[in-house]
């Protein structure tokens, strides 16, 4: 079964994946050209420290900042990420994967130059969202993921994805179920509307019990108080807003929140 492979990358089961939410990337609107790159690494540093220090089972590295989001993102935006991670490398000692938002082939590409263990992104669907009518093409990104000699790295299949809509009428059990007989994902996440909005988690139960032999995550909106809750159906968790200082999505990460949050999950496990 598929949810071998989760004990396997982070050695426990019901995961919590810490978002590292990088800065705003030469190229974004919001970049700060005074600090240049070294600020963003020295950012991310300070927040991958935290987490580390804070006891998660693993990060994910992310332009969270790169707002607005490009579905094709720019060829500077990947080399920007891979040099950020680079110079991160010998302080990460968790399992870590990548997330190019919102480009899937993007990702595949950073997570073979930095050997990153897994991806999540939209792979597939068509949605209308926030950045327009947003089209995906599975078949495509998982040949460029063989071609690459990315065959090892686990996708995470996003098929709720934050500010957008299936544009079919298609409830969320078919979308699942038919994700997992086209695509066999390796892990399906399901999220709220935006980044830190709770996951609804009637939805992840219905999502859980349509797909039994494949991992699902709840991907966004997870903290102290619901964690019980959503770990009692979730196969894992995508933590960020939380472990921030104050719980604000823009501020760094808070050490001392996310090691109160980890011992809390340590007993429910």
């Amino acid at each position: 079964m598929k949810a071998s492979w989760i004990e396997g990358v982070f050695s426990t089961q019901k995961p919590i994946i810490a978002m590292c939410h990088l800065l705003a990337l030469p190229g974004d609107p919001q970049y700060e050209r005074a600090g240049g790159i070294q600020a963003v690494v020295a950012a991310a540093r300070s927040d991958l420290m935290a987490l580390q220090e804070g006891g998660v089972d693993a990060v994910m590295f992310s332009n969270e900042f790169s707002l607005p989001y490009l579905t094709q993102v720019e060829t500077v935006t990947v080399a920007a990420m891979a040099r950020i991670i680079g110079e991160l490398l010998p302080d990460i000692h968790i399992p870590f994967g990548v997330n190019v938002l919102w480009d899937p082939a993007a990702s595949l590409d950073l997570a073979v130059a930095t050997g990153a263990q897994f991806v999540r992104e939209i792979f597939s669907g068509v949605y209308a969202s926030d950045f327009g009518l947003w089209n995906t093409n599975c078949g495509a990104v998982v040949r460029h993921q063989h071609a690459i000699g990315a065959q090892d790295v686990k996708l995470l299949f996003n098929i709720v994805p934050e500010a957008a809509r299936y544009l079919a009428d298609r409830d969320v059990v078919s979308v699942a179920k038919s994700t997992v007989f086209n695509h066999r994902p390796d892990a399906l996440c399901v999220s709220g509307l935006t980044a830190g909005a709770q996951t609804d988690v009637q939805t992840l139960a219905l999502v859980k019990e349509a797909v039994p032999g494949t991992p699902v995550f709840a991907n966004t909106g997870v903290r102290l108080e619901n964690v019980e809750e959503q770990l009692s159906v979730a196969d894992g968790a995508v933590v960020g807003t939380t472990f921030k200082i104050d719980g604000v999505f823009e501020n760094h990460v808070d050490a001392a929140r996310v090691r109160v949050f980890m011992n809390k999950v340590r007993t429910l496990r």
